[in-house]
């Protein structure tokens, strides 16, 4: 189970990048990419689920607070939305363990140029806070130094992680009569050596300052990402699109400009992936199941006796012994919580599905490859928000837009009207998204049919607008100009061949 929590989710840069109902899904790959690479990710969650025996399934639920690496590459720029930093705030979020504690992650771009920085030893120290812990530090050392007979060692004190790292680079650059290595709690010896002694050092195989280890640090959470890719396990989030992205972006490499690199990419990556938004969507349509799309509400509903999901063929999902916060308190939008969530609802989801599909008859151990069977038609198929399509399909072709007919609106006596206004004209009846056609048209589209037969109804005699279904050869700006062209043409040619035809008078 996957869940993640950005800084962000639409950036309002540029104007035109919401979701809307028009775009296709390649359309709202590149406004999604655009919002990935103004936000980050603050907190990731993980929960692995390990049948241990029977039908009993045991989750290790993990949470990681993330921040971007600093650590001598380029400074990472992010934006904060305020909604979403409202959102989280609710939610008892807590950022200081965010900005203070975080894991950092660089993709392999990022990466490349830290491993160019260390070959080169050109270091660079990009946070202000860690300069002046550096500052300091070189000071104390380089007054220490001075008197300190060889051998001696002395110890620097409250460092972060990264700052224990940057501390030890930056001293052995800058001193080449020192060594260094770290201690717990915080802290790193300094040990003066003779310029023999420190070649013999550096080539020791328990230098923790080895460009493997640095770029190991470094790599933070995506050490764990890689592990994660080799494993090759079904990876399952709830409406996951951005949390695909920030994957690719934040730990893989980022963004392509290509909608369908972007899909072969995560496909590579993850070639299982399960969507529980896609399956309770299908569920709604098929079973007399309550058509919630909150995460806690839909395991809510799952874990409730209405849908006999307490039978003894259910799967039984517990939480492992250190692991138990979530078993006594529910964490809504925490995302090692929600990543628990997710798990959980596919399992109770595909067991569901599996009961209908066997009229009840499920043997009394169903096996997870059971569970992916009846699961194969949403596999690779993540759920596409407010689009002309229901999912996107990572494992191959999307299917084709399909939404309501278009309806055309032709404004009469009313100047100066704009899509916004029309929006809210239109919003206490039903929702269309809108784009404006010409001077005085606008296209309206929805995702609901009774939306389509409700406006056209209500609108009929409406004095100022005049609703209609939208038809190309009549209604496009394009078609009407072409048309208007080939008149002009036609005129054109009947009148050079009647002048042409007439005889001559000498």
């Amino acid at each position: 189970g996957l869940d993640m929590e950005f800084t962000g989710l639409h950036s309002t840069f540029p104007q035109n990048n919401q979701p809307s109902l028009f775009d296709s899904p390649a359309e709202r790959y590149l406004k999604v990419r655009q919002s990935i690479q103004r936000f980050t990710v603050t907190q990731l969650g993980l929960a692995i689920f390990s049948k241990e025996n029977s039908n009993k399934y045991v989750v290790h639920s993990y949470n990681f607070f993330l921040f971007p690496s600093t650590l001598g590459v380029t400074d990472a720029e992010f934006t904060l939305s305020a909604s979403s930093i409202q959102f989280l705030s609710h939610y008892g979020f807590d950022y200081n363990k965010f900005l203070k504690d975080g894991i950092p992650y660089m993709n392999e771009l990022q990466e490349k140029s830290l491993n160019q920085c260390l070959l080169e030893g050109s270091w660079k120290v990009c946070s202000a806070l860690d300069r002046d812990v550096l500052r300091k530090a070189i000071d104390e050392v380089t007054s220490w130094i001075a008197a300190a007979e060889e051998g001696e060692t002395m110890i620097l004190h409250d460092l972060s992680g990264s700052q224990m790292l940057e501390v030890q680079l930056v001293l052995r650059q800058a001193l080449r009569n020192v060594w260094t290595w770290p201690l717990e709690d915080s802290e790193v010896m300094v040990k003066k050596v003779s310029p023999q002694h420190r070649r013999l050092l550096e080539n020791s195989s328990y230098d923790y300052c080895r460009k493997e280890l640095v770029l190991m640090s470094a790599r933070g959470f995506t050490n764990l990402f890689q592990i994660l890719v080799k494993a090759k396990k079904p990876l399952v989030g709830h409406n996951m699109l951005m949390d695909l992205c920030h994957l690719h972006d934040k730990f893989y490499k980022p963004l392509p400009e290509s909608y369908e690199e972007f899909k072969r990419n995560i496909h590579n990556l993850f070639p299982v992936l399960i969507d529980t938004k896609t399956v309770a969507k299908s569920i709604w349509k098929k079973y007399q199941f309550p058509r919630v799309s909150n995460l806690l509400e839909m395991y809510e509903v799952l874990c409730s006796s209405n849908l006999n999901l307490t039978d003894p063929t259910c799967p039984v999902i517990a939480l492992a012994s250190d692991c138990s916060r979530y078993a006594e308190k529910k964490s809504p939008h925490e995302a090692g919580y929600d990543a628990f969530l997710c798990g959980s609802v596919l399992l109770k989801s595909a067991h569901l599905l599996l009961c209908r599909l066997t009229n009840d008859a499920v043997e009394a151990d169903p096996s997870f490859s059971q569970y992916l069977t009846v699961l194969a038609e949403y596999v690779n198929k993540v759920n596409f928000i407010r689009g002309g399509v229901s999912s996107i399909n990572f494992s191959g072709e999307d299917v084709p837009c399909q939404h309501p007919p278009l309806l055309v609106v032709r404004v009469q006596g009313w100047p100066g009207l704009n899509e916004r206004q029309i929006y809210q004209e239109l919003k206490a009846l039903c929702r269309f998204d809108v784009r404006r056609l010409s001077e005085n048209q606008f296209i309206l589209l929805s995702n609901k049919f009774k939306h389509v037969r409700r406006v056209l109804h209500d609108y009929k005699h409406h004095p100022n607008l005049q609703i209609s279904v939208y038809r190309h050869w009549r209604h496009s700006p394009h078609v009407n100009c072409l048309l208007q062209v080939s008149g002009i043409v036609a005129l054109w040619s009947v009148l050079a061949f009647i002048l042409g035809g007439a005889p001559c008078c000498s």
